[in-house]
Order: C-alpha cells, then structure tokens, then sequence
C-alpha cells in the first residue's frame, strides 16, 4: 500500500520559501502539495483545486488516457502495479519540480486494472502565465514517467500480455 507520511515541507508558489509541516495546518498541506496512488478513478476536481489560485492565469491539465494500440497492435487493457513506495516517489517528482519552477503543481496515478479510455495519470500546473505551465506539466509528466515505480501489463487483443516499465 502506498505511504500516507505527510511531507517534511510545504512548497507553494504563493510562498518565497518551503515551510516545515508543522507551520501549516492539514487543508493547507493537502492544498501546497498532491500527489496521489490510487486504485480508485482520479479526482480530477481535486487535481485541479489543489493547484488553482487567484495569482494564476493559466491552469494546465495532462490526461495520460489508455488507448487501444500500441506498437501497431490493438489493446484491450491494461493493469498498473506499483511499488509499495510509489507514492512517496511520485510526492517527490511534484515537491522538487515545484520547488524548482516555483509553481504549483500536482499529479495523480491510478494502479490496478483500466480499460480504454481510463485516465491512468493527471497531472496539473497553474502559473501566472501559459508557457511556464506548459512547461512545468511537460516536465512534471516525464519525470514521473521516468523516477515512479508504476509498471503496466498490456493486454493486446490478441491475447498477448507484455510488461512495460520492468
């Protein structure tokens, strides 16, 4: 199961520095910093409310959906496993490239089994201006696709199954 540890700072765009956990209350926390590994549909509302904010006059959203090919085969599904600590790496994906871009930022990742056209990862970012979030969300989805232990099986139409990520 994912590790539900607060964690050890508070990183806002709204805020010249990090803050101990201990300086800000639990909605703050969970409104500075979301990331989230669920076996349940992502909160798209959540994503969205944890990095909106009056300052910002662009809020970019990725939607990683499941299509139904790969590699020129037909898809049926996919399953996402997880590390047991999955979660704490993807907190520290968003906590660095927040504390790096000085924007706010925030990602979700679904594990378990989805079928075509299921979000398996959201992602968000809000800035004063469009381009640093483009920017951000672009940076933000690559790292998390290259530093979260989240590996997903295939299921080809054929029959197939293969594991991406090992």
């Amino acid at each position: 199961m994912p590790s539900r540890d607060p964690p050890p700072t508070i990183l806002c765009a709204d805020q010249p520095h990090p803050r101990k956990a201990t300086d800000v209350s639990a909605s703050e926390t969970q409104a500075a910093l979301y990331a989230r590994v669920t076996e349940d549909l992502l909160d798209e509302t959540a994503i969205r409310a944890a990095v909106n904010a009056d300052e910002c006059g662009a809020l970019v959203m990725f939607h990683g959906i499941v299509r139904d090919h790969d590699g020129g085969k037909g898809v049926a599904a996919l399953d996402y496993q997880a590390h047991p600590d999955a979660e704490r790496f993807l907190r520290e994906c968003v906590a660095e490239a927040a504390s790096r871009t000085g924007l706010r930022l925030a990602a979700a990742h679904r594990v378990g089994a989805l079928k075509i056209g299921d979000a398996a990862l959201v992602a968000a970012a809000s800035a004063p201006h469009r381009a640093e979030a483009f920017a951000a969300i672009e940076e933000l989805v690559e790292r998390i696709k290259a530093e979260v232990p989240i590996w997903k099986r295939q299921h080809f139409a054929d029959g197939i199954s293969e594991w991406v990520g090992l």
